[in-house]
């Protein structure tokens, strides 16, 4: 129990309604973490990993029909709609609290109702966030453990604020026609039912970090992002921390455990991870905004990481991890597609391995792991002021027009630039895969409010005294017309740092254009860098007539927001289709 009141009655309340056999309340330890590994590993939930290659390493494999974020069955719930926007699907809370409710009674009997007291960010910062999550998933409270500062630390900050993050969890009958996430923004609280996967069920992650962080932030003057925190060290010995938003499964953990290459290294450069997926910022007493991450752990893509792709997620994962639908070699290796030539025993499902089955890992398969296991762990990461942001960057998958870099003129074409990124979706989330579509700031489906308002909320940060970021947008997705990438990406990528940091200080020049500043190519340090005349030629220019036509199509975007949208965007808008005009 705890000392809050508040929390004691809410508890009860939800145990009256669910019916659990027992309610364990969780405290951190090891202990704690030790018996629940046991006590899955007895029932089948985690299967244990070759103790040799991979100690204290476990394999779960979810249901077939939950594998991962269902967005056409996750809901916003506001008294306005219009707050909600048309960028989220919108239920009355009265209606969304009956729905669920109706699921959750009596659905935890026979099972331990778990309390899961947690903090998002460092324990002792001021921007850190808490929450208390009652789930009856006992993978979701080892997933909770590492992802998050969850425990007694949580519980007594809780318990000296007096507020917190309300989140109520079922697996259900992993029924995916009785499954729905719901979100209760004015009222700080999370109902999420009948999904057993990462984002549908470890509440302290896009629930709260996002949608309903979204909302806090808006409210007190901060922002909580869809971003990667990465800073680069340079051979002075100065480091220059850059927050960067991607969707997900588009290379935002590669780029956050970068490894330079080898001229760089040689040189001096050093690159420090300080999170791979949310970032929440607030303007210092100095102007500058500072960034948390309020993860403590990786929730990451295993498809493709291996020892050429990611060589530090994949060194973070050779022990204490919890792996999701991969598959297992024949000695009990955790395997993926993209790790090496070995052949797997074992797919996802745990069927014997055949290619005419599809892939052996689930495309969206995971590891969790703390992110203090990473070689390139930012000693930086628990600072509770966070780390001022120098450049913020946006990006998505774009086969065709996008240019590899280019810089916003200022804030407001930055945001401009942001509110109308598109990507090319992934398979992170159910649906087809592959489809362009809009997808601002990397928060099509985490932004917990109307898209006008988020926008506006962005814009707001522009005032006198503020500092803020420079803002750049990338693609390292560009292909040419034989359907190859046309840039290297991974540790090259950062050639691409290197030109934004400069342009930060103020130490090179750009091309000016349109659509923004681009760089020179003898600007760019392109050592053991081959590009043909084709990459050259489409990495590092503009096509006037493809832009006119994207600025049609952000034009028809921005249409659905109607008069909600900041005048400031629809200007910005115009203002480039007169300079491309000219």
């Amino acid at each position: 129990m705890s000392n809050l009141e508040a929390l004691n009655q809410w508890v009860v309340g939800i145990a009256s309604l669910t019916q659990p056999e027992r309610i364990q309340w969780c405290d951190g330890s090891d202990t704690e973490y030790t018996e629940l590994l046991s006590q899955m590993q007895a029932d089948g939930t985690l299967l244990p990993l070759n103790a040799k290659t991979h100690p204290d390493s476990w394999l779960h494999r979810s249901d077939p029909d939950d594998v991962a974020r269902v967005e056409h069955l996750t809901f916003v719930c506001t008294t306005d709609r219009d707050d909600a926007g048309p960028n989220n699907h919108w239920m009355a809370p009265a209606d969304a609290h009956a729905k669920m409710d109706a699921l959750f009674a009596e659905c935890m009997r026979g099972r331990t109702m778990y309390v899961i007291p947690y903090c998002m960010g460092p324990i002792d910062s001021p921007l850190a966030r808490c929450g208390v999550e009652l789930t009856d998933s006992p993978y979701v409270v080892a997933n909770m453990r590492i992802m998050t500062r969850m425990g007694a630390a949580a519980l007594a900050r809780i318990e000296r604020e007096g507020s917190f993050v309300r989140g109520l969890h079922s697996i259900g009958e992993l029924d995916p026609d009785r499954r729905f996430i719901m979100h209760f923004p004015e009222e700080l609280t999370i109902k999420s039912y009948g999904s057993g996967y990462g984002g549908n069920a470890l509440l302290g992650k896009k629930c709260h970090a996002l949608r309903i962080a979204s909302w806090q932030a808006r409210e007190e003057g901060w922002l909580a992002e869809h971003m990667l925190i990465v800073g680069i060290e340079n051979p002075k010995g100065e480091t220059h921390y850059i927050a960067a938003a991607f969707p997900s499964a588009c290379g935002k953990t590669n780029l956050a455990m970068l490894i330079p290459p080898e001229s760089y290294r040689e040189a001096g450069w050093k690159v420090w991870t300080v999170g791979d997926d949310i970032c929440w910022m607030r303007p210092g007493e100095d102007g500058r905004l500072y960034a948390i991450n309020p993860e403590a752990g990786f929730f990451g893509v295993a498809p493709g990481t291996s020892a050429q792709s990611n060589p530090n997620a994949l060194a973070s994962i050779q022990h204490d991890t919890i792996f999701t639908n991969v598959a297992v070699t024949a000695d009990g290796q955790p395997w993926w597609e993209g790790l090496d030539e070995r052949e797997p025993a074992k797919d996802w499902r745990g069927r014997a391995h055949d290619a005419t089955n599809g892939p052996a890992a689930h495309p969206n398969s995971r590891f969790t792991v703390s992110a203090r296991q990473c070689p390139s762990y930012s000693p930086r990461a628990e600072d509770p002021q966070g780390v001022p942001i120098s450049a913020i960057v946006f990006g998505g998958r774009r086969a065709s027009l996008v240019p590899l870099v280019f810089e916003a003129r200022d804030w407001t074409h930055g945001v401009l630039i942001g509110a109308a990124m598109g990507s090319e979706t992934t398979a992170a989330a159910t649906g087809a895969v592959g489809v362009m579509r809009r997808d601002p700031m990397a928060m099509k489906p985490f932004c917990g409010y109307n898209f006008a308002d988020y926008f506006a909320h962005w814009l707001s940060f522009d005032k006198p005294g503020a500092k803020l970021p420079k803002i750049f947008h990338v693609n390292w997705f560009r292909k040419g017309d034989d359907g190859k990438f046309l840039w290297p990406g991974f540790g090259d990528n950062l050639r691409v740092l290197e030109w934004m940091i400069a342009r930060v200080d103020g130490s090179i020049d750009a091309v000016q254009t349109p659509i923004g500043a681009l760089p020179h190519v003898a600007s760019m340090r392109l050592d053991d860098v081959v590009l043909s005349a084709e990459a050259h030629q489409k990495l590092f220019s503009f096509d006037a007539d493809g832009w006119r036509s994207e600025l049609d199509g952000i034009k028809r975007y921005f249409e659905e927001f109607d008069a909600r949208l900041p005048r400031a965007l629809v200007d910005e808008r115009r203002r480039i289709e007169r300079e491309l005009a000219a």
